[in-house]
């Protein structure tokens, strides 16, 4: 069996405890260093390489998102676990595109960590379930703001275009109903699938569906 070396890095000295004491009669997992600021964790670590690097986010004069880019500029075999208090949706984001391994909160339990560990030592991923949720929460909330914003492009005479063009009406139909010239009609028209990102008008209309501009 493969021992696993850890680092613990945390501005707080019990959460530090806290992490070996869940860990000393693991044989699986050796801590080989600890630290109680980043610029001090990228010292130790250059002098002697873990697998694993634990780390807080939120810690004075360097916090886990810079020491976490720095670390693996240097050292980009290293895996990452975040350690935070909190699933803030910006702060899980920022840490990801970090390059973090794994993303777990403080008030995990010692089964999780240990299943954190093997996941990102096995060359994967590991959110906790709060991670997760708050990632959900994003995602939905950025598709829906899209959404919004996507409707709020089209005036409200594309949106008239596009329920005409649904009913299958051609542009000089829609020019004679809307009291428009056909040259009009077919400006609207380029920029109706410009802005909505469609080519055709099956296309089009999927997408006014989805999108609720046409029942």
């Amino acid at each position: 069996m493969n021992v696993i070396k850890l680092f613990i890095l945390d501005d707080h000295q019990m959460l530090l405890d806290g992490l070996k004491a869940l860990l000393v009669n693991e044989s699986r997992y050796s801590i080989i260093g600890e630290a109680n600021n980043g610029y001090l964790a990228l010292e130790l670590i250059s002098e002697n390489l873990p697998d694993i690097v634990i780390t807080d986010i939120n810690m004075p004069e360097m916090d886990g998102i810079q020491f976490t880019k720095l670390l693996l500029e240097k050292h980009p075999k290293v895996k990452v676990i975040a350690l935070s208090m909190f699933g803030e949706k910006s702060t899980i984001s920022e840490m990801l595109e970090a390059g973090v391994s794994g993303y777990i909160l403080k008030n995990t339990g010692k089964q999780e960590l240990i299943d954190a560990l093997e996941k990102v030592a096995s060359g994967g991923k590991f959110l906790s379930d709060e991670v997760l949720v708050e990632m959900m929460k994003a995602i939905t909330e950025n598709e829906e703001r899209k959404e919004e914003e996507t409707k709020a492009h089209l005036t409200d005479r594309e949106k008239e275009i596009i329920k005409l063009i649904a009913k299958e009406f051609n542009n000089a139909k829609i020019g004679e109903m809307l009291f428009i010239s056909e040259r009009t009609v077919e400006t609207h028209r380029k920029n109706i699938f410009r802005k909505t990102g469609t080519k055709t008008v099956v296309g089009l209309i999927k997408y006014a569906i989805e999108n609720k501009l046409i029942d």
